[in-house]
């Protein structure tokens, strides 16, 4: 696989300082023509996850919240089983709440007061006790989200765009619904038009995030330079918690960390449907990879950003 291979988004790969891959290729809207451009924002899908426990770290940083808080201290409606639940674990998907499949009662497509939607969540026993296994969790992190809003007193959507991307200078970026943004691309299964998920309250935290690629490259070199988080809660982000049971790969907060491309890094894939995307920073060498596309059929795996960063 090449970046010749993405027929629909972008692919841009980095060096150091240097740009060595920038393609854009197809549609961003079919119906209209609109191809796919520097302007183009895509979904990122469960990437949204880095910012979602960057704005934790953010707020744990000026004390407003702390990562060992129960999650019912931030989020009301909580049963009595997620009493021992607290944020780290959210952070980590060692909560035992369940990811999607688990809930066969929350339409992702459908908007849903939030109260009733962390009923939902409710109503599905946790997995195993906190902290003894590992079971990736969108839920858990749309409870995140909440607990962001209820210490930093603001919509989430607000803190991420204030204190999150304005920093990095994403012009292009943000959280919740395309409805009524310019240069957003339309999601694909294949040829087939897709609607969006629910971003403003099902995804919410969990893969809400709208960016261009150009966006998710600062992003990226926000990491590299410690830009946002100060070196000790960046390393605490980085660091692998939890093991995933993928070879050498743990989970921080809201990244995978292990080897690609035979080098250590920090990276999380998306999908969403209609939408798909990669994003890794290899700190050893100081490459970073993100591949974004409104085609949820393209193969995103470790195996093909691996050839991506070994052909190129």
């Amino acid at each position: 696989m090449s970046t010749s291979s993405v027929t629909r988004g972008a692919v841009l790969l980095a060096e150091g300082d240097r740009l060595v891959v920038t393609r854009y290729a197809g549609l961003a809207d079919a119906a209209s023509g609109e191809p796919s451009s520097a302007r183009t924002r895509f979904q990122i899908a469960s990437i949204s996850k880095n910012m979602t426990a960057t704005a934790v770290l953010l707020l744990a940083g000026r004390g407003a919240l702390d990562v060992t808080d129960p999650v019912d201290r931030w989020v009301p409606g909580c049963p009595p089983a997620w009493r021992s639940i607290t944020l780290h674990h959210l952070l980590t998907h060692t909560s035992g709440l369940g990811h999607w499949e688990d809930h066969p009662g929350v339409d992702l497509a459908a908007p849903a007061d939030p109260d009733d939607l962390v009923a939902a969540f409710a109503a599905v026993p946790p997995l195993f006790a906190p902290g003894t296994a590992w079971r990736y969790s969108s839920p858990g992190y749309v409870l995140l989200a909440r607990a962001v809003e209820r210490a930093a007193d603001r919509p989430y959507r607000e803190f991420l765009a204030e204190e999150v991307f304005a920093p990095h200078g994403m012009t292009g970026s943000f959280a919740g619904s395309g409805a009524g943004h310019d240069d957003v691309a339309v999601g694909h299964s294949g040829d087939r038009p897709v609607p969006s998920w629910d971003l403003d309250t099902v995804s919410m935290g969990t893969g809400d995030v709208w960016c261009t690629a150009g966006d998710l490259l600062a992003w990226l070199d926000g990491w590299r330079d410690a830009r946002l988080l100060d070196p000790a809660l960046l390393a605490r982000m980085t660091t692998a918690h939890a093991p995933t049971g993928s070879a050498a790969t743990g989970y921080g907060y809201g990244c995978f960390v292990g080897p690609l491309a035979g080098e250590r890094a920090v990276h999380h894939s998306g999908h969403n449907a209609g939408f798909k995307a990669f994003a890794a920073w290899l700190p050893d060498s100081g490459r970073r990879l993100v591949l974004l596309t409104n085609d949820d059929e393209y193969p995103v795996d470790s195996a093909g950003m691996e050839r991506l960063l070994t052909t190129d």
